[in-house]
């Protein structure tokens, strides 16, 4: 039934995104467009019950110090539904690939130049899928007892992203978001 249950609101999330405007303004555009180069992340691998890890390991063009696109890029924003959903089984947890306790989705692609501020990318995700919705974050990710700990570089979740695709990931304690 829980399998049922994350792949009807996976779908739901999909096909949300369809339908969202290209042209909404963000939360915070009095602010100027972004000018700072954003980090992106891509899928890593695709896991049991329809879980994705999604991050930037080694080898890809991701760079989460100083960003890795320009704002002038129309990429997706990796927006995450944090639920409380347990990890299923056959995921090995860690610093660098922790659980994201709930739901990834795409939005509709986006300039990184809309992306001014971390309210205006939360707002991207919100538009598309509803309240509970954000721009997911570097350090998303949660291993230990009890989840109590979190790591970084990538993550997993529930749900379903094209692989080959890469997307706009907010980090907190680095200038690498558009933002910045």
């Amino acid at each position: 039934m829980n399998r049922l249950k994350k792949a009807v609101a996976t779908a739901t999330a999909v096909a949300a995104a369809a339908l969202i405007p290209l042209t909404a303004a963000p939360a915070s555009a009095t602010t100027g467009p972004a000018t700072h180069l954003g980090m992106t992340w891509s899928v890593v691998s695709n896991g049991p019950d329809g879980t994705v890890q999604v991050g930037g390991p080694g080898g890809s063009p991701s760079n989460a110090y100083n960003g890795d696109t320009a704002p002038s890029v129309s990429l997706p924003v990796l927006c995450l539904n944090v639920d409380g959903s347990p990890a299923p089984s056959g995921i090995s947890l860690g610093f660098y690939n922790g659980w994201a306790q709930g739901t990834v989705a795409l939005s509709q692609p986006v300039k990184g130049s809309r992306l001014n501020s971390r309210a205006a990318a939360d707002s991207v995700c919100q538009a598309g899928f509803g309240a509970g919705w954000r721009e997911a974050e570097f350090h998303d990710g949660h291993y230990g007892t009890d989840l109590s700990q979190t790591g970084g570089w990538t993550f997993w979740a529930y749900g379903n992203i094209p692989t080959n695709t890469r997307f706009w990931t907010a980090i907190n304690d680095q200038p690498a978001n558009p933002w910045n």
